[in-house]
């Protein structure tokens, strides 16, 4: 698959996935995650996952003093995993809070695209990676147990790919 299918097949695997857990290295030195609603409709032109936050919490104080992210999604019905490593940096861009402000936003930002507390942050994407395994869970758990058995790696665990954005 070349570079253009991999983001797209990047975006399909995301793109209806509610929350992603938006992980950053606090000044302890420690990674935190938070769950994070992605706010875009489709992979942004330049590889970027846009985000909403409180502009005074800690996840936009992480991000300042370090700006290398990962957000990973899971769909566990669907068996779709997938991990985005980026860089992430607060945009002042009024027309993009526009563009991508929904009206389920205003249960945490009262004042609109306009509230002073809220942070558009851009991840722009370095790499990801993805597992995507659809398919009936019991039947790859059987295989798993019998190749566990036999002592040997199960043969079809789904499609593994890597893009890379850089």
């Amino acid at each position: 698959m070349d570079e253009i299918g991999h983001r797209a097949q990047l975006w399909d695997l995301i793109k209806d996935i509610h929350f992603g857990m938006f992980t950053t290295r606090h000044a302890n030195g420690h990674l935190h995650a938070r769950p994070m609603t992605t706010q875009n409709r489709a992979i942004d032109e330049d590889d970027s996952l846009w985000f909403f936050m409180s502009a005074g919490s800690d996840t936009v104080a992480d991000l300042l003093r370090d700006s290398q992210v990962n957000v990973a999604y899971a769909d566990p019905d669907k068996q779709a995993y997938v991990s985005v490593a980026g860089q992430a940096q607060v945009v002042d861009d009024l027309q993009r809070k526009q563009a991508l402000w929904s009206k389920m936003n205003e249960v945490w930002f009262k004042g609109g695209p306009t509230d002073p507390d809220l942070a558009l942050v851009r991840v722009r994407i370095e790499h990801a990676d993805y597992w995507d395994a659809p398919g009936n869970r019991l039947v790859r758990l059987y295989d798993m147990a019998m190749s566990a058995l036999k002592g040997e790696r199960p043969k079809d665990m789904g499609e593994r790919g890597h893009v890379d954005m850089r």
